[in-house]
């Protein structure tokens, strides 16, 4: 049985039996059946049933926004603004996914040379709990607009979301088997992989969970798309407009109670505006409203599980025995973790070197540019970077100096349906989004007519 339990309050919300052998392989029939099926409707009726599925996201919002925050404990009104944006995401595609995957005519010495997109078939996503609904909503937009089918292994603590992702495709229209939600246990994900009927794999999580499906994808050469870790800079230059950096980074980092892979983690401060933007930063996130994740005016809520608040506590007070000061909050109460500042972290400390994920930010300092990149990119991460400074022509000279997949000026790192999403180095590969994700798992068939 998978359980979800209400990190704030520890209410049992739901529970849901796993899928025996037989089951699991009825399902992905099913959606092998549906994929011979789908891949042949017109780009029309696709676009029709995402924007269904819009419509849907924006009326029930709410209800929506609700499973959420009881499953893993995000404020609401982050819940409600994240199934907003799952809306757009079926918007985008819906009136984008046709043109970006139209032919793409290539002159050659044939009289006609092309390449044709075509879909690969039933796609399996493995995802995360931290952003439950648009984790996969960013995956299936673009893959059922492409002809492809879905089956959805999700996190063990948010199967409620899970379940109601698979009815609001149904609530659309879109037929049996298109998108599919499975009650699994992560030891049935390598021989699912395996299955003769998928056809490649999107995994949003860990290293090791990353490193694991894609060693079983590659035995059976069949595609992955990684979207790992990170440890994004927030690198804050002395000529940047200081009141205006403190309110993004404050974003950056404690939105979703700290729990983003793409959140600022590395606060690096030139030495000059130390000073100014600590007194503003520190006075602006101890004025963030902890307390109920169902209140409207909640702005840091609860971790998702205990064991993770442990884990977070750990890094702070290991970071704290090797020199670093906890100049605001630091505690930990079951799932609660006070929003915490660490100055005077240094490159080895875990705080700096780790994925901290929840409301821990550590401060580090510098004094050139060179000195700036050179900490931002001493980390096996590479999903994004932010940098802050009103000069944009000293941005762009910086801009291929860092090791990432985005760099976003005077702005926090965030995935948009428009821009590819993805990252480098231990972050993993491939792309989200945009006409580059859209195209991930399809084959570029070359074709030549003489």
């Amino acid at each position: 049985m998978k359980t979800s339990i209400n990190p704030y309050n520890g209410e049992k919300l739901h529970s849901f039996k796993e899928l025996n052998n037989k089951e699991l392989h009825s399902k992905v029939k099913l959606s092998h059946e549906c994929y011979l099926k789908w891949k042949k409707t017109f780009f029309e009726e696709r676009s029709e049933l995402l924007l269904n599925t819009a419509r849907e996201l924006k009326a029930q919002a709410r209800k929506y926004g609700e499973i959420i925050t009881k499953e893993m404990g995000k404020p609401i009104t982050q819940s409600v603004a994240e199934v907003e944006k799952c809306a757009w995401v079926c918007e985008y595609y819906a009136e984008h996914g046709k043109k970006q995957l139209e032919e793409e005519n290539i002159k050659t010495d044939a009289s006609e040379s092309y390449v044709y997109y075509e879909p690969l078939g039933v796609i399996l996503a493995v995802m995360p709990w931290n952003y439950p609904f648009w984790q996969v909503f960013r995956f299936a937009a673009p893959n059922l607009m492409a002809g492809n089918v879905g089956v959805l292994k999700h996190a063990s603590n948010v199967m409620k979301s899970a379940q109601m992702i698979q009815e609001i495709f149904t609530l659309a229209g879109f037929p049996e088997g298109c998108f599919q939600n499975l009650v699994l246990s992560s030891d049935k994900i390598a021989p699912l992989i395996e299955h003769e009927h998928i056809k490649a794999v999107t995994l949003t999580g860990s290293k090791p969970a990353g490193a694991s499906v894609a060693s079983k994808a590659g035995e059976h050469i069949k595609k992955t798309v990684l979207e790992l870790g990170g440890s994004n800079a927030l690198i804050v230059f002395e000529d940047a407009d200081i009141d205006a950096a403190v309110t993004t980074c404050l974003n950056a980092r404690f939105q979703n109670t700290g729990q983003s892979c793409i959140a600022g983690k590395r606060l690096l401060l030139h030495t000059v505006i130390k000073d100014d933007f600590l007194e503003k930063f520190v006075t602006q996130v101890s004025e963030l409203k902890s307390g109920d994740p169902m209140d409207d005016d909640t702005y840091i809520g609860v971790l998702a599980r205990e064991d993770l608040a442990k884990d977070l506590e750990e890094q702070v007070n290991d970071s704290v025995a090797m020199g670093a000061t906890v100049i605001l909050g630091g505690k930990r109460a079951g799932t609660y973790f006070e929003p915490t500042i660490l100055c005077d972290v240094s490159p080895k400390m875990p705080v700096f070197y780790q994925e901290t994920f929840g409301p821990v930010i550590g401060v580090t300092t510098f004094s050139t540019d060179e000195e700036a990149v050179s900490l931002s990119n001493a980390s096996d991460f590479g999903l994004g970077v932010s940098i802050f400074t009103k000069d944009r022509e000293r941005a762009k000279k910086l801009i291929p100096q860092f090791d990432e997949g985005a760099v976003f000026v005077n702005e926090l790192v965030k995935s948009d349906p428009r821009l590819p999403f993805g990252g480098v180095k231990i972050s993993g590969y491939g792309r989200e989004l945009s006409s580059h994700g859209i195209k991930e798992f399809m084959n570029k068939k070359t074709v030549y007519i003489q």
